[in-house]
C-alpha cells in the first residue's frame, strides 16, 4: 500500500512527540497507549493498515527504553521474559501477516468485550501485591502457552496488548504487578521486534514518522518506568482501570 508523501509541519512534529510521550506512559503503566498514537497518525494523514505498522517503531523504542531503565535500577528478569517472549514472537508473526484483512466494526466490538472482561478480572480478586521478596512464578505450562495467543494479538493490531498480557503475568502466574511490568515491557520489545520485521517487508512503513513518534514513547516509556519502580502496584492499578476504561468507551460509543 502506497501513501502519499506527508509533509511534516512543526505542529506535526509536536502532535506525534506529544501523543507517543503519552501513550509510551499509558503502555508501559498499563496498555492501551497506541488508542492514542495510531489515531493521530491517522488524523495526520497516515493510511490506517500503515499507521498500524509505523506504530510498531514507536513500541519498540518505548519498551527498549523501559528495560533499560528497569535494568540500571536492578529490576530484571531476563531468563523468564526471555522464555515467554520466545513463545510470543510465533504468534506475533503470524497476526501481523494477517493484520492487513482487518476489519474495523467487528475489531472494536471483539477489543471492548475483552477489555470489560480484562477490567473485570482485574479488579476482583485483588491483583498480587508487591513482597520484599520476588514470588516464584507459577503455572509456567499455561503462562508459556497463552503467550502465543497473546502474541498473535500483538502482532495483528497492538492496541491493548498491555491488557492481554498482565493478566496473564499476574492473575494466572501470580506475579506482582511491578514484576509483572517488567516482564511485559521485555516481552513487547522482543515480539515487537519480528513484528516490525513483517510489517516492514510485506506492507509499507513511514518511518520518519514512527521515528519522530518513538522519540515521545521513548520519554513516556522512561517516565513510566520510574513511576513503576517509585509508585508500585497502587499506581498501577489506578492508571490500568482509568485506561481500561476510556478504551471502552471509545471503541463502542466514538468509532
Amino acid at each position: 500500500m502506497d501513501a502519499a508523501p506527508l509533509v511534516l509541519e512543526a505542529w506535526h512534529i509536536a502532535a506525534l512527540v506529544g501523543a507517543g510521550c503519552i501513550g509510551g506512559f499509558i503502555n508501559v503503566m498499563a496498555g492501551g497507549g497506541s488508542i492514542i498514537t495510531v489515531p493521530v497518525m491517522i488524523f495526520l494523514g497516515v493510511p490506517g493498515p500503515i499507521a498500524n505498522g509505523t506504530n510498531r517503531i514507536a513500541i519498540l523504542a518505548q519498551n527498549i527504553t523501559a528495560v533499560s531503565t528497569f535494568f540500571r535500577s536492578g529490576v530484571s528478569h531476563f531468563r523468564l521474559s526471555l522464555s515467554l517472549a520466545a513463545c510470543a514472537i510465533p504468534g506475533a508473526v503470524a497476526g501481523a501477516l494477517v493484520g492487513a484483512t482487518l476489519n474495523p466494526e467487528v475489531f472494536n466490538t471483539v477489543l471492548a468485550v475483552v477489555m470489560v472482561a480484562v477490567l473485570i478480572l482485574m479488579q476482583t480478586g485483588g491483583a498480587k501485591a508487591v513482597t520484599a521478596e520476588s514470588t516464584p512464578p507459577k503455572n509456567l505450562l499455561y503462562g508459556h502457552l497463552l503467550m502465543i495467543a497473546a502474541g498473535f494479538w500483538g502482532g495483528f493490531i497492538q492496541i491493548g496488548m498491555g491488557f492481554i498480557l498482565m493478566p496473564i503475568l499476574n492473575r494466572v502466574m501470580g506475579l506482582d504487578l511491578v514484576t509483572t511490568n517488567v516482564h511485559k515491557v521485555f516481552i513487547v520489545g522482543l515480539y515487537t521486534l519480528a513484528a516490525l520485521l513483517v510489517f516492514a517487508t510485506t506492507s509499507e512503513i513511514m518511518w520518519l514518522v514512527g521515528g519522530i513518534l518513538a522519540v515521545g514513547n521513548s520519554l513516556g516509556g522512561y517516565l513510566g518506568a520510574k513511576m513503576t519502580l517509585k509508585r508500585g502496584d497502587v499506581l498501577i492499578k489506578r492508571v490500568l482501570l482509568v485506561a481500561i476504561t476510556a478504551m471502552i468507551i471509545k471503541l463502542l460509543f466514538f468509532t
